[in-house]
């Protein structure tokens, strides 16, 4: 593609900048520019690409677009906003690719990622090939790529959707996170549906309030812009349990489905069951009721299922073909997973790392625990300090055995996280353990026959990041190490 023909997408009033190159590839990292790329200058929290303007022409960039004026032998080409003009460049060069593919968006403080992936299952069982975009991973067809964010950046994100149609993917599903919202990285991306979890406190350590946090949420929907199509519907899926969807309703335009279990909704889960192996429920949607026996288990874990019905049908899939692929998945990766070493008492690992999460995973723990309940938690450095107490309490409002550790401390001190943490809880039982190998080994030698064993926060990370630097580090496989070395401790025992 020609410079002009693609900076015709910009729809400026500025001139064309003398020289008209072939364009061969869009990089907004200069390390990455090859001969004939176009490189965008962003402008960072640490890093200015207006200063590495020169190394990208000495790597072969043909041209720039910059928010400044560049001594530099290659166009240059004026903008006032270069995050923004990368998205819609990039949907651009990749020839909009979102548009031929049936997208859903996920966003929410808690659910993202299973229902994510339930929504996928479904799109796969009946028929279609599927592409996800999450916080585990991306997943193209059958392959797998690692990501760096939940929702990656526009250049990489419209890169991905090329790849995915390139492949014959028709459904993809993709977490949706506040920050990618706020920050404009899903400029340019064409969502059939956009799904609504929940809303409870996280990242206010970047929003501030819960105002702006629910105002980020809230894009996702106003986004899906005005028009109405026959032939291609916008639907918003939203929890009519949550407060939060009355703004959701006012701000978007597309057609509204709701779900829920306690207020009336357009799909809606009645007499729950929950065991330790799953949970039940009759759905009911357009009158009809149907019969739902879950491998998951949990409340929470119904909304879910809920959402992923919800968009389902919205997407023309018949409610029976949904129940039928929810019905028949194991569980998601780290969300409530239970890690089997052969001990007589269970042991959970769960990403719940927000008060509400922990609070939904320990009440669902505390309808089957049948004796003590140890839990393992702990709190992300340069995160949210305000729920760091809210988390504390709550383990020590649930767990017979609540102990403190880390979590990913980051930048910070892992011992000046745990004092925030004990600062919810003064006068009430708890343990702090700051290593988290430590507490592992601790919970494990403590439990008795018939416990539970709840290891919070991190669920499928396989890191622990500790002052910039990330560990090798899975509370499944430390969990089962420690069940071992105890097992064996027990055989010299005797």
């Amino acid at each position: 593609m020609k410079l002009h023909e693609l900076l015709f997408h910009l729809h400026q009033p500025s001139p064309m900048p003398d020289g008209n190159p072939e364009i061969m590839s869009v990089e907004d990292n200069h390390s990455k520019v090859q001969a004939g790329s176009l490189f965008i200058c962003i402008k960072g929290l640490s890093v200015d690409g207006h200063d590495l303007a020169a190394e990208a022409v000495k790597n072969g960039a043909a041209a720039i677009v910059a928010q400044k004026e560049l001594d530099v032998p290659v166009p240059v080409y004026i903008v006032r906003d270069t995050s923004r003009a990368k998205a819609i460049l990039a949907d651009a060069f990749y020839g909009h690719p979102s548009h031929g593919i049936h997208l859903t968006g996920i966003t929410g403080t808690n659910g993202k990622t299973t229902t994510s992936h339930l929504i996928e299952r479904i799109f796969a069982d009946a028929g279609n090939k599927t592409g996800l975009i999450g916080t585990m991973y991306t997943k193209v067809g059958d392959k797998k790529y690692e990501v760096k964010n939940t929702t990656p950046e526009s250049l990489t994100l419209q890169r991905t959707f090329k790849l995915m149609a390139d492949e014959g993917v028709t459904h993809a599903v993709m977490e949706v996170s506040s920050h990618a919202l706020d920050y404009g990285r899903v400029h340019g991306t064409d969502f059939n549906v956009a799904v609504f979890t929940n809303l409870t406190q996280d990242h206010l350590d970047y929003h501030k309030t819960m105002d702006r946090y629910r105002q980020a949420k809230s894009l996702l929907f106003s986004q899906l812009g005005n028009a109405y199509s026959d032939a291609s519907p916008k639907f918003a899926v939203l929890n009519a349990d949550d407060p939060a969807t009355e703004e959701f309703i006012r701000v978007t335009a597309a057609l509204i489905l709701t779900y829920g279990i306690d207020e009336k909704a357009d799909i809606m889960a009645k007499n729950i069951s929950l065991s330790p192996q799953g949970t039940t429920f009759t759905l009911e949607i357009s009158g009809k009721n149907y019969p739902v026996s879950m491998k998951q288990v949990g409340k929470f874990n119904v909304y879910n299922a809920l959402a992923a019905i919800g968009a389902a049908v919205a997407s023309g899939i018949k409610p029976e073909l949904a129940i039928s692929s929810l019905e028949r998945i194991e569980g998601v990766a780290g969300r409530f997973e239970t890690v089997d070493a052969g001990q007589d008492f269970t042991i959970i690992v769960d990403y719940a790392h927000t008060p509400d999460s922990l609070e939904n995973v320990l009440k669902t723990i505390r309808e089957f625990a049948k004796k003590d309940v140890y839990v393992l938690a702990g709190c992300g450095g340069d995160r949210d300090k305000a729920k760091r107490p809210l988390m504390a309490r709550i383990a020590c409002d649930y767990a017979t055995h609540p102990v403190f550790t880390s979590d990913n401390p980051r930048s910070e001190v892992p011992d000046a996280i745990l004092r925030d943490m004990e600062e919810g809880v003064k006068g009430r039982y708890y343990k702090v353990i700051p290593d988290r190998k430590d507490a592992i080994e601790f919970a494990v030698g403590s439990a008795k026959a018939g416990d539970v064993i709840l290891i919070a926060g991190k669920g499928h990370e396989t890191y622990q990041e500790i002052k910039g630097v990330r560990y090798d580090f899975d509370d499944r496989v430390c969990a089962k190490e420690a069940v071992s070395r105890l097992a064996k401790g027990n055989k010299k025992s005797n």
